[in-house]
């Protein structure tokens, strides 16, 4: 048996099935020409957000990067609103003009997406200390991959966070490539975790692949941050079943590899997991399958019906602050 709730399993594997269907969907919609700019896709690694994200409550602080869909939904994002985004409508959570990378929903505490390579890491801590400052019991995580650890951001934070105990956890998402680059190439150590150790700090890695372990690693993290312990650093090994990119001709890995890869289909093994528990039975499970797909739909339909942001207001919520605080 496991030892989660019977709704806490429905709402990880809902959560892991609007991810997936969220991301197939906007690629069809990206070869349709609706959606415009890069497009980064989070399919493969599900159980990462909704492992970490089912960690946290919903006044806790998330912030991500380029590939930031996963999260925001994870963490309990409006399919609607962030279809509209992507879609450049109105009614999107940035009125159309932040796009795929640049969701924000402070309600749910999806404090911002950043589409440079770290720039997220500082922002973790600076919401960290805030909550450090007011005594709110909030903890922060910080998603990046890879490729971030080797910034100098990086480091600057984890020093800065370890030094303040600040309740902050740090999710390195090692999805194996920076953009091209094998990790092979980029470490000259095998597992990120042991950076932690240079800032006197727990470090941990995880299957990024099941999201039951992602979960356990990272609540224990939450826990301890939220018990002003500190921070600590998650290393999930996961993979994206996509190239870095829609379009990317992803010529520097194999089909071999890919496929290896896939065998280990986080959503498909949770599912397995679940049904042999005798928690969910076959029904529940294709229930909770369709209603993600009907979620999906219903967020397409109301994305396309929605207006386009009027050209005469290109300079509206663009803000500035002069001298004196005036804006």
């Amino acid at each position: 048996m496991l030892k989660l709730s019977k709704e806490k399993l429905k709402d990880m594997l809902v959560k892991m099935y609007r991810i997936r269907f969220f991301e197939e969907t906007i690629k069809n919609l990206y070869f349709e020409d609706l959606i415009t700019g890069p497009l980064h896709l989070y399919i493969g690694e599900e159980a990462v957000a909704v492992g970490a994200c089912s960690a946290l409550k919903k006044r806790d602080y998330v912030v991500s990067t380029h590939r930031g869909h996963g999260h925001c939904i994870a963490k309990g994002g409006n399919l609607t609103k962030m279809m509209a985004e992507l879609l450049g409508r109105e009614t999107g959570y940035c009125k159309g003009r932040g796009g795929s990378m640049h969701l924000a929903d402070h309600k749910i505490g999806l404090l911002t997406c950043s589409g440079i390579v770290a720039g997220g890491i500082p922002i973790s801590v600076g919401a960290a200390f805030s909550s450090y400052y007011r005594n709110s019991g909030q903890v922060t995580i910080s998603f990046f991959g890879d490729g971030a650890t080797n910034q100098g951001s990086f480091h600057e934070s984890l020093n800065l966070a370890s030094v303040w105990k600040l309740p902050v956890v740090f999710v390195c998402e090692n999805n194996c490539y920076a953009i091209t680059v094998p990790t092979t190439c980029s470490l000259p150590l095998e597992n990120i975790a042991n950076r932690a150790v240079g800032y006197g700090i727990p470090g941990k890695v995880v299957d990024g692949m099941n999201v039951l372990a992602v979960y356990e690693v990272v609540k224990e993290a939450v826990d301890r941050a939220r018990d002003g312990k500190g921070p600590s650093l998650i290393e999930a090994k996961t993979y994206r079943f996509e190239g870095h990119w829609v379009g990317d001709p992803i010529v520097y890995r194999t089909n071999e590899e890919v496929k290896e890869w896939k065998k280990r289909d986080p959503i498909l093994n949770f599912r397995k997991t679940v049904l042999e528990s005798d928690q969910l039975s076959e029904n529940e499970l294709n229930s909770i399958q369709k209603r993600a797909r009907r979620e999906l739909q219903e967020a397409v339909e109301f994305a396309k019906n929605s207006p386009l942001p009027n050209p005469d207001d290109v300079e509206k919520y663009v803000y500035h602050v002069e001298e004196g605080g005036k804006h």
